[in-house]
């Protein structure tokens, strides 16, 4: 018998533990390359298949933007299936915090694929799940992978890469970022960019050196300047902990803590309405090979 649902699916946040724009395209579109990692901040997902064509999603909290990746990857993944009568109900209860940079919309769209690909009974390869997620968010293919990666292009071209058991102190201010919005802030700082150009800096193919575990984001500075509660969540944990980084396009911030217990590592105190966790890195994505290969 045909499954007819799965529940209480993890759909994990991520780090940047480094970020550089490298290029631009002429659409438009930047060019990165980025050390990222799944850590244990995690939404949770609940996907049961309708067979009447409904695809519906059901918000267990706080309520979710009405048109979501999530809706969006399963309106795909039917359209790519070519079957009308495939249907679904999501319920999501959300935790990662939006317009932080931690990835939480595109990890649940990611999640949703994989599990609809399952409740559909769809021959569906990782290689055409990655081209599917790639034309909903730059960081959909990430969260379609095993793991830790070193992610490059616009998102879509990513390779696993090795990272040690890590633990981090992660904090989001109450304000979100616009992707869009700190991306064109960036490259107006970064020299060799004009808009609407092709343009690539010199360094483009080098690669972050993975001995250092708190490398550079060319989109911090911007974010500051945009948000400065970014700047105030830095300052706080950098002097909590010697050191401090924004991840993706913000505006959640994190430093690297020693590893042991859990509740051994204390967050410094929090200005009202910020959110903050003591995370662990995920040395495996919780549905790591789900898709077929």
């Amino acid at each position: 018998m045909a499954l007819r649902s799965l529940v209480d699916l993890p759909a994990p946040a991520k780090l940047n533990l480094d970020l550089r724009i490298v290029g631009r395209r002429a659409d438009g579109y930047h060019l990165l390359v980025s050390r990222m990692v799944p850590i244990d901040w995690c939404d949770t997902l609940h996907v049961e298949r309708r067979d009447d064509g409904v695809i519906a999603r059901h918000d267990l909290g706080d309520p979710l933007p009405v048109d979501d990746l999530c809706l969006r990857a399963a309106r795909a993944l039917r359209s790519a299936a070519g079957n009308p009568d495939l249907g679904t109900d999501i319920s999501i209860e959300k935790r990662i915090p939006s317009g932080a940079g931690l990835g939480g919309g595109s990890s649940d769209a990611a999640t949703v694929l994989l599990a609809l690909a399952r409740l559909w009974s769809l021959d569906v390869p990782l290689d055409r799940l990655l081209v599917l997620g790639a034309t909903l968010g730059a960081d959909v293919p990430f969260f379609l992978g095993d793991g830790p990666a070193l992610v490059k292009g616009i998102g879509d071209a990513s390779t696993p890469m090795p990272h040690a058991p890590a633990t981090f102190a992660v904090v989001k201010p109450p304000p979100g970022l616009e992707t869009r919005a700190v991306f064109a802030a960036a490259a107006a700082r970064i020299a060799g960019f004009s808009e609407g150009g092709a343009q690539a800096r010199p360094d483009e193919n080098s690669e972050p050196k993975p001995t250092d575990p708190e490398g550079g984001n060319d989109l911090q500075a911007a974010a500051e300047e945009l948000c400065p509660d970014v700047t105030r969540a830095l300052a706080l944990l950098r002097t909590a902990y010697g050191t401090s980084r924004m991840t993706g396009s913000g505006s959640a911030v994190y430093a690297r803590v020693p590893n042991g217990p859990r509740d051994a590592v204390a967050l410094p105190p929090l200005p009202p309405g910020w959110q903050g966790r003591v995370c662990r890195s995920l040395a495996a994505h919780p549905l790591s090979g789900w898709a077929r290969r």
